[in-house]
């Protein structure tokens, strides 16, 4: 099938979208998660080839987490599934209805976008999210996965769409292209006259290579080059354990922290500690020249050590004199995603939470947080780091956009 017709397809399904209840969707999410349930073993074995191929191919071993699937993620997807159909349907919010001097009422409606496409690496996952919180928003949607995931993307997507064809409801709801060379990626960035908006959701280069060719209006998820800054009041064990958390719980995600900032008071006593948590996932801490001069076995930083997102067990570290001196750094070399103070100084905090450029900022705890579920939105399409339309997770309301109604009784201009 053409990306043309794919794109028709999409077209003429998300108008059927846009006139189910919340009842027929539901409905549909959950013969999805059923679905996915039921075809465990083939997922499992297109996922075996596509990490097989990428562990031998050097594939780095956080990219490698994203790419596996187990019994237990399989259930998560479902299970999120499950989350998103108990979700209020944001389609039909009435935001606001105003009687004009005229007689008119002008009110705005939530609709959905129409046809959303992604274009997304190897997250397997991805697939089953993107689809579920696209059609509870009444969205139709083409997926274009990467070639390192391309058979565990099929054996999802295939299960989907049984679920939705056991409910009744258009398989074409989701649709996958299985052809992953670029130039099926440059024609859909320019497939503009079906799809509404185009979400990339991986690396640094995909996300401009689509920013930069793009003719449909992107929505942009960031990389993520977060921080954790620990003040001069910080409980020290707050903070490791939150650094800890943060840096090493999964080293493969855009909210694990990358970099950390030590107020110069506390970098004495705190500096060997860290290094000793972190010697437990044996974390390689690449360190300013003063940091270094405390702890010797750090290894010496370079300039391109504070903007770079490692997805490794690897973390950047600078002592800094002042919170203003951290939220500078932090501004300078972030990627506008999450960042964190750890603090007992309430003035340090909100100075932190105002100033701090980032789409989640956090206080006294793990930039880990940053997560459509954690949010309560069931998952997330993926978390945007602009600031137009959306910003951070993105979850159903994201995913629609708003129409006028007006009512009238005659009225001429």
């Amino acid at each position: 099938m053409t990306l043309t017709e794919m794109g028709r397809r999409a077209k003429d399904v998300s108008r059927v979208l846009n006139t189910l209840g919340s009842r027929e969707k539901n409905m549909g999410l959950e013969e999805a998660a059923r679905a996915l349930l039921d075809s465990e073993e083939e997922i499992l074995a297109g996922n075996r080839e596509d990490y097989e191929r990428a562990e031998a191919g050097g594939m780095g071993q956080g990219l490698l987490d994203r790419l596996k699937l187990t019994p237990a993620r399989i259930q998560s997807m479902a299970d999120g599934l499950l989350k998103v159909a108990a979700l209020d349907d944001p389609v039909g919010e009435v935001l606001s209805m105003k009687l004009r001097p005229n007689g008119l009422q002008i009110g705005q409606k939530r609709v959905p976008i129409g046809v959303i496409g992604m274009i997304y690496e190897a997250r397997p996952n991805v697939t089953a999210d993107a689809f579920g919180l696209c059609f509870k928003s009444g969205n139709a949607v083409i997926l274009k996965g990467g070639s390192d995931a391309l058979q565990s993307n099929k054996a999802i997507a295939q299960a989907l769409r049984t679920g939705l064809s056991r409910a009744g409801l258009p398989e074409d709801s989701l649709q996958l292209i299985e052809d992953t060379s670029r130039e099926t990626t440059r024609k859909l960035m320019r497939l503009n006259r079906y799809i509404d908006v185009l979400i990339p959701r991986g690396g640094a280069g995909l996300i401009k290579t689509v920013v930069e060719n793009s003719t449909i209006p992107v929505i942009e998820t960031g990389t993520g080059n977060c921080h954790v800054y620990v003040d001069a009041s910080a409980d020290l064990m707050m903070a490791l354990d939150i650094v800890f958390n943060s840096k090493t719980q999964r080293i493969g995600v855009c909210n694990a922290c990358e970099s950390l900032l030590v107020h110069r008071k506390i970098a004495e006593e705190f500096l060997p500690m860290l290094k000793k948590r972190l010697d437990e996932k044996n974390v390689e801490i690449r360190a300013d020249e003063d940091a270094c001069g405390i702890v010797p076995e750090f290894v010496p930083a370079t300039e391109e050590d504070w903007g770079k997102e490692y997805l490794d067990y690897i973390l950047s570290l600078k002592i800094v004199d002042s919170v203003d001196e951290a939220i500078s750094h932090i501004n300078t070399y972030n990627t506008g995603h999450s960042e964190s103070i750890v603090t007992s100084d309430y003035f340090n905090a909100q100075k932190f939470l105002n100033e701090v450029d980032a789409a989640a900022v956090y206080v006294n705890a793990s930039t880990r947080f940053t997560d459509g579920d954690e949010f309560g939105f069931g998952a997330e399409i993926g978390i945007s780091t602009q600031k137009l339309h959306a910003r951070g997770p993105m979850g159903l309301k994201e995913l629609t956009t708003t129409k006028y109604i007006i009512y009238g009784d005659g009225q001429i201009r």
